[in-house]
């Protein structure tokens, strides 16, 4: 869960929202619907504890079309876009180390044009792509090793930024007085539109919590590890996430001036680069503090793409073995991974990244998801009645009323990306529905054979 979007996406978030209240609201309801959905997961991960985790659940609750379409799409978008974007955070926030990765390259005689950061980006899709066919365990090791450096990051930035080294002017200026709050005066359609469209930062800064259920074959106790996984794992990212944006607004005032020459005067909004996290530490230990930052985020997205990566070619293996992928999918290397799944998923990862910025890929990915999270918290319904004998280790707490809380919520952030960002919104959409047509032609294929 933890990746590049908690270091950056706030700057985002205030320029549509504005405030420092909106901002924080804007983490928390992303937040609660994050652990939401997780504890619907819950019940399903205990139940069924096998290789492709979402995949199957929506296989048994719908079929296995719906199952297809999520597997494609997870492919084509979720996974992958997700990889694209976090490895081009990486290479952002390398840039501050080394300039070259924020120019553009020229590559040949012909001219042809990659910027660094997308470079850098493929860079790290390759390397990790290759760290994991090593197999699981080396896997396992880096995402273990990287995985508690990114906790220590966010801790150390919240010890900083609200304990340590608060900032007075921009303490000031985001808690002093009113400012912190809106007033019900200024609560209107077009600031509710304009706060889901910013949600779509937090709300992918908080995604990934469903992967470790792609990889249920290889966890040693499912039934009781993954609920826990998802639940308190999901719990404490979200806590860390709040308490990481109230850092940054002891450092930073929430509204900033683009073309300021300070760090302070250009605020969370202007952020250089949407840098927030750099930028807020600058105000600290000045230079040294952005560089210091860079690391930190270095490490977090880097172990966020192995976690991706290793995790999201099981979905491509459980497709390939019933039936519905290309065979190779579905076998082991001699390092019992699945050599073929991570291969194609790497590529079209790197191909994405030179698809769009860092916020499209956002975009891209996140509507596409919040489909699939609506139809899988849906299927804890559908299977209470359809396979109502079955062993259930572990059930939604808060069933119905939370896990319909969530349905409600995402479908409604869904119509409002339809309609605020249909740029990359509706493209994700007609991927589904591709993905029908694609899987109708498969099926007919071995009956002309």
């Amino acid at each position: 869960m933890i990746g590049s979007g908690i270091f950056i996406v706030s700057a985002d978030i205030v320029r549509q929202v504005g405030s420092p209240a909106a901002l924080l609201a804007a983490w928390i309801v992303a937040g609660l619907m994050t652990i939401a959905g997780a504890l619907a997961y819950g019940e399903l991960a205990a139940m069924m504890p096998q290789a492709g985790g979402q995949y199957v659940y929506l296989r048994e609750a719908y079929g296995q079309l719906w199952a297809f379409l999520f597997g494609w799409t997870l492919l084509l978008v979720i996974q992958t876009g997700t990889i694209a974007a976090v490895a081009v955070a990486f290479a952002r926030f390398a840039g501050v180390m080394w300039p070259v990765l924020g120019s553009d390259l020229w590559i040949g005689a012909g001219g042809f044009g990659i910027s660094g950061e997308r470079l850098g980006a493929i860079v790290v899709i390759v390397i990790l792509t290759a760290t994991n066919l090593g197999g699981l365990n080396l896997g396992r090791m880096v995402q273990n090793l990287f995985t508690s450096a990114k906790i220590l990051s966010l801790l150390l930035i919240v010890a900083v930024g609200c304990v340590l080294f608060p900032n007075s002017v921009a303490v000031h200026a985001n808690f002093g007085s009113a400012r912190l709050f809106l007033s019900p005066g200024t609560l209107h359609a077009g600031l509710l539109t304009a706060f889901g469209a910013a949600m779509v930062g937090s709300l992918f800064s908080a995604d990934a919590w469903a992967c470790v259920t792609f990889i249920a074959a290889e966890v040693r106790n499912p039934s009781r590890d993954l609920p826990r996984a998802l639940a308190l794992g999901s719990g404490v990212v979200i806590v860390l996430y709040v308490l990481v944006n109230v850092a940054y607004l002891c450092e930073l005032p929430a509204a900033g001036a683009a073309g300021a020459t300070s760090v302070i005067a250009r605020g969370i909004s202007h952020a250089a680069s949407d840098r927030v996290a750099s930028a807020a530490m600058q105000v600290v230990w000045g230079r040294a503090g952005a560089t210091l930052t860079a690391v930190l985020v270095m490490i977090s997205a880097f172990g966020c793409a192995n976690g991706l990566i290793l995790t999201g070619a099981r979905v491509i293996y459980a497709m390939a073995n019933d039936g519905v992928f290309f065979a190779a999918a579905g076998r082991l290397n001699r390092n019992f991974v699945p050599a073929f799944a991570l291969i194609i998923q790497g590529i079209w990862s790197a191909v994405l990244t030179l698809s769009g910025t860092y916020s499209d890929l956002l975009d891209y990915v996140i509507f596409a998801q919040l489909l699939f999270y609506v139809l899988t918290v849906a299927a804890v319904f559908v299977l209470r009645k359809t396979r109502a004998d079955a062993p259930r280790p572990y059930r939604a707490w808060g069933y119905p009323v939370v896990p319909a809380a969530y349905i409600a919520a995402a479908v409604v952030m869904m119509l409002d990306l339809l309609a605020v960002k249909p740029r990359f919104t509706w493209p994700g959409l007609a991927i589904v529905v591709a993905g029908a047509i694609v899987y109708a032609a498969m099926k007919r294929r071995p009956a002309a054979q």
